[in-house]
């Protein structure tokens, strides 16, 4: 019996030399299986993002009806545009705007005229001009001409107050304790007279209104000038009633 276990066909039972290697292959095959997969997925993704194209949100324009198609595009040959160069202007210097009080805007119903309406409005020469064959033409200017009080008048130099009367207080006003700023719109004469008054913008009380244009046409002014000349034309001032405290 001796003999039979000491013989050279005999081995050890389990296999001792592959026990000892098993743990090293077992992590070797793992480590490689797990390498292979990784790559796989490295590849797959790198393909599917290299042929892929960037989505870009965009609304979704809903047409109910073919009106809102709109006309289809011309097939006309457009002319070439030519290019125009721009003309250097220089930019308009702008001021800073000073800030005011609400009651001291005036300005809510001005009609600014346009360019037709001005190139309209001429300067007439009162000489007398001559004509090719000799005759004489005689422009007769209307010099006592007096503006409405809607009408725009151009004038290079607006009237003066040189001497301004203080209106009445209205009593009963001044019993209550009412005051008031009033804007009045004159109508100044060649000569500084006040022709015409009227309310611009009210102060809210009837008596106080009444009290600024009666004292309006004993104010003094000097005349507008337009083209070197005096001419009648309307300005608004400010009348203020406030009670001494």
């Amino acid at each position: 019996m001796a003999n039979i276990f000491s013989s050279s066909l005999y081995s050890p039972y389990g296999a001792y030399e592959l026990k000892a290697k098993y743990q090293r292959n077992f992590f070797m095959g793992t480590l490689a299986t797990l390498t292979f997969v990784v790559l796989i997925l490295v590849i797959s993704w790198v393909i599917t993002n290299l042929g892929k194209e960037e989505v870009i949100d965009a609304p979704v324009v809903v047409i109910k009806t073919i009106a809102e198609l709109g006309p289809p595009p011309t097939i006309a040959k457009k002319p070439p545009q030519v290019a125009v160069s721009q003309p250097n202007v220089v930019a308009p210097k702008v001021g800073i705007p000073k800030p005011v009080a609400d009651d001291e805007v005036i300005d809510d119903d001005v009609v600014l005229a346009t360019r037709d309406e001005l190139a309209q409005i001429v300067a007439p020469d009162v000489r007398d001009i001559t004509d090719m064959s000799g005759d004489d033409i005689k422009i007769e200017i209307e010099d006592d001409y007096l503006p409405d009080v809607k009408e725009f008048t151009p004038v290079e130099i607006y009237p003066e107050m040189i001497y301004e009367e203080k209106p009445d207080y209205p009593r009963l006003a001044e019993q209550a304790g009412i005051e008031g700023i009033v804007y009045v719109r004159a109508l100044v004469s060649k000569e500084g007279k006040v022709l015409d008054a009227v309310v611009e913008k009210s102060s809210g009380t009837a008596s106080l209104d009444d009290a600024a244009v009666k004292a309006a046409f004993k104010n003094r002014f000097k005349p507008g000038i337009q083209n070197g000349r005096p001419i009648a034309c309307w300005v608004t001032y400010r009348v203020a009633f406030e009670l001494n405290q």
